[in-house]
């Protein structure tokens, strides 16, 4: 077991060699609609490139993934075919959100070992989820056209 700081070091060294690796701007928060946002994700069993619906207002957040749900075809067949779609996604708070995401699993954030496939992964996974996204931006964004 690592102490809170030994911890936090570990994952600071982590996130500054994947930026080293892959020094690009990431989409993340910035997809122009109001708590729709791309992340990374790592811990001690897995990696996870995620796309999180967390509007409060539940309608919005329904339409946002029933429009990515629409295209869900496309994502799998032509962009991540990996990808989980879960309508329903319960953080730990209890807060309720709709999610999308790719995982790797069996991958350790505290094996440096490791960290090369979890870099390539979340380059590779990333990249694919943001040429989807920008692909199909308009239709996504618009909350007027109904599915």
């Amino acid at each position: 077991m690592y102490s809170k700081e030994e911890a936090l070091l570990i994952k600071k060294e982590f996130w500054t060699a994947f930026a080293e690796a892959y020094p690009r701007k990431w989409l993340l928060y910035d997809t122009k609609i109001k708590d729709v946002t791309f992340k990374f994700y790592i811990d001690n069993k897995k990696a996870q490139v995620l796309l999180d619906i967390e509007s409060k207002d539940e309608e919005k957040r329904k339409i946002y993934f029933e429009k990515i749900e629409s295209l869900k075809t496309i994502l799998l067949e032509d962009y991540l075919p990996e990808a989980i779609l879960e309508r329903n996604f319960y953080l730990e708070s209890g807060k309720i959100i709709s999610r999308i995401w790719i995982e790797k699993s069996g991958v350790s954030l505290n094996n440096k070992n490791n960290w090369e496939a979890i870099f390539d992964f979340f380059n590779e996974t990333m990249t694919q989820f943001e040429y989807f996204y920008f692909e199909h931006e308009d239709y996504i964004k618009d909350l007027e056209i109904n599915t």
